[in-house]
């Protein structure tokens, strides 16, 4: 029969979101331009910029209506999902980089603190320390640093149960036991909710700025994206709960929830290597700030 399928791969019907998806980031792109340059724009950067939020978001989630769809109508044969699996282990790949790159920041900034000399010729370290004495050290002189052993251990410990109860929903998951999976996915989203707050707090307490050296900069950004990551698979997690009520998962087809799973593992372990090497190693024997 003509048109008839005779493989076990899954060819996509034509789709109008990546198209969609594309302008929508370019929008995106222009109206942050736009926004952080509002005296010139006169104000037109918020809107062009929430317009392009808007696209993005609509795209998220047509998009992957449409993959879910797919997968129910029996696209996803087991040989779509396990290329469904290499590319979400390729993604994570990708991911890891991306932390390593702030890493290395870290390590560069940390084991080589190299004082520098301006062309007028006033020598100065990395860290803003004037003169020809200037000493290099880390963390920089005058910094008092974040105690590892309260909020950033507290979250520590959130996020390893947080694995556990993952893991707890996802072998529940297997075994048929629907209200395990719910109940695992509801104290993994909980937890993951708790240790966004706290980072918050400890942000809002923090007792240097974004820009007042490298070392407040490089925490922020390598803490900060964790962060952000930590929120979108809280997000991530809070779409499989919700597919989970309405029956989505089985335990023969759960690729959503198991690269969820994957990635808030990831998520943990990228976390561990933070406190270990941001908070502990690289704060060690610098003065801790008073709360």
């Amino acid at each position: 029969m003509a048109g008839a399928k005779h493989h076990d791969y899954h060819l996509v019907n034509p789709s109008v979101w990546p198209l969609i998806g594309s302008f929508a980031a370019l929008t995106m792109f222009f109206g942050l331009v736009m926004f952080m340059h509002d005296d010139y724009f006169g104000g037109v950067g918020k809107w062009v910029l929430g317009l392009g939020l808007a696209g993005v978001i609509a795209t998220f989630f047509q998009w992957w209506a449409d993959v879910i769809n797919e997968a129910h109508a029996g696209d996803h044969t087991p040989v779509v999902q396990l290329h469904l699996r290499y590319g979400m282990i390729l993604f994570i790949a990708s991911e890891v980089m991306f932390f390593v790159g702030w890493f290395w920041a870290w390590f560069d900034f940390s084991l080589f603190p190299v004082p520098i000399e301006y062309a007028d010729g006033a020598v100065t370290s990395l860290f803003g320390q004037e003169g020809a004495d200037a000493i290099a050290m880390w963390p920089p002189k005058g910094i008092e640093v974040i105690d590892p052993f309260s909020l950033p251990l507290l979250n520590t410990l959130i996020l390893l149960c947080s694995g556990t109860t993952i893991t707890w929903a996802h072998h529940a998951l297997i075994h048929g036991d629907r209200e395990g999976l719910k109940k695992g996915l509801w104290a993994t989203i909980i937890l993951g909710v708790v240790f966004s707050a706290i980072q918050a707090y400890e942000y809002a307490h923090a007792p240097w700025g974004f820009g007042g050296s490298n070392y407040s900069s490089a925490f922020f950004m390598a803490t900060g994206f964790h962060g952000f990551h930590v929120l979108v698979g809280t997000i991530f997690l809070i779409v499989c709960l919700v597919r989970a009520y309405k029956g989505h998962f089985t335990p023969q087809q759960h690729f959503g929830f198991e690269a969820a799973a994957w990635y808030w593992h990831f998520v943990d372990v990228v976390w561990l290597f933070l406190f270990i090497i941001v908070y502990v190693w690289g704060g060690w024997g610098a003065p801790v700030a008073a709360h």
